[in-house]
């Protein structure tokens, strides 16, 4: 498909990523490159990433097979192929294709490539010395936990995410979104960033060891932070924030609003604007000390006043008046929402919806560019322009080193 006109090549173009990754946290990661203009080379095994069959929803493909929408959503922009990276002709495959790449990411639990003698110290980086060399895992190889796997939900529970998350009704909550994988992809896409800027003074390559354990913890503001200071443990709370208030839900005539008053000053527009500017004289809510010492109170005279509003029109006057609140939407109403279109948010690629690119850069806009690749779908396309002929792509078929079918 072609690139929207729109986009530049990128601010990544000419960048060559080997991506050996599935499921989300890699992917995630390799996608934003991808976005911004890496060229990303995706390498399945056999039997295909995994989360091709992780629906419904599926979308039928032409040759009687079919992915799945979480597939979807993070592998657009990639080129496809399909390789049996266990058997020494795979790997020597993939030898040819590390070179001239500046990326390699994979998950594979670690001493996985090691393995197969493909580890970064005693193989790759002798052999491709400016290579950088991310690897994903859920603990890392090192410490009580080193080698394990992980998955997003066990390390939400095990970080004190899902403790930090419901209310006391219930209990350690897991969060609606894959929040760990996601921002374990984020802190991978920086942590090779940062790792190209340095090789552009060095000439050298790196190890980059990025865990969805040390990014799940990482994640715990405010909880860590209070934690440290009042030596108390943090409690689940609900909507309400343990340092703010009022930062809450609150039922109107036509819908939830959110109102996040972050400083006296709001606090006092926030009453003006509903009619009661006497609140904020109130002893019990002068400043957001006294707020939280008295937030039931707060909170309950609060909720009967915005139980008498039309949220929709109130939240907007809040907004522009300077007191951060929104009406609480679902899914399809924010897909919808007139400023996710103004910001590009949600983009079609042929019978392809997608959501767009948050990193809005001024010279080199970059987003998404192609649908996501059918299962080895790329395959000789790739090995051609790396100097593969057909005779020898035709004979690593026939071994099944290059499976054209997921087993």
């Amino acid at each position: 498909m072609e690139q929207p006109a729109s986009l530049s090549p990128g601010a990544l173009a000419g960048l060559k990523v080997i991506d050996l990754t599935r499921v989300l946290g890699g992917p995630f990661c390799t996608m934003v490159l991808s976005d911004h203009g890496a060229e990303v080379i995706k390498i399945e095994p056999p039997q295909g990433d995994e989360t091709r069959s992780w629906g419904p929803p599926f979308r039928d493909n032409a040759d009687g097979s079919r992915d799945a929408s979480y597939f979807l959503g993070v592998n657009r922009n990639k080129r496809g192929i399909a390789l049996d990276i266990g058997k020494p002709a795979g790997q020597a495959v993939l030898l040819r294709l590390l070179e001239g790449a500046d990326v390699l990411v994979e998950n594979f639990k670690p001493g996985g490539m090691e393995k197969w003698g493909l580890g970064y110290t005693e193989a790759l980086a002798p052999r491709f010395p400016a290579l950088i060399h991310c690897r994903v895992s859920g603990f890392g190889a090192e410490g009580p936990l080193g080698g394990l796997p992980g998955y997003d939900a066990i390390l939400q529970a095990m970080t004190g995410l899902m403790s930090v998350n419901g209310d006391p009704s219930t209990g350690p909550l897991r969060l609606g979104t894959p929040v760990v994988d996601i921002a374990t992809g984020l802190y991978a896409t920086i942590g090779i960033l940062m790792a190209l800027q340095e090789r552009a003074r060095s000439g050298r390559g790196q190890f980059v060891d990025m865990t969805l354990h040390d990014c799940g913890l990482s994640l715990l503001h405010p909880a860590a932070a209070n934690f440290f200071l009042n030596g108390r443990r943090p409690l689940p709370t609900g909507n309400p924030h343990p340092n703010l208030a009022p930062y809450e839900k609150y039922a109107t005539l036509n819908g939830d609003i959110f109102i996040a008053s972050g400083n006296d000053g709001q606090f006092r527009t926030l009453c003006a604007t509903l009619g009661v500017p006497e609140l904020a004289e109130d002893a019990r809510f002068l400043r957001n000390a006294d707020r939280v010492t008295n937030r039931p109170a707060l909170m309950a005279r609060l909720a009967a006043i915005f139980a008498e509003q039309d949220g929709q029109a109130l939240a907007a006057r809040l907004l522009r008046a300077g007191v951060p609140a929104g009406p609480v939407l679902a899914v399809d109403e924010a897909l919808a929402a007139p400023h996710t279109e103004a910001r590009a948010m949600v983009s079609t690629l042929g019978d392809h919806r997608t959501l767009g690119s948050p990193i809005k850069l001024s010279r080199t806009p970059g987003g998404p560019r192609t649908s996501p690749p059918g299962f080895a779908a790329d395959t000789h396309d790739v090995l051609r322009a790396h100097g593969f002929g057909m005779a020898e792509i035709e004979a690593l078929q026939a071994e099944g080193i290059l499976p054209r079918v997921r087993r």
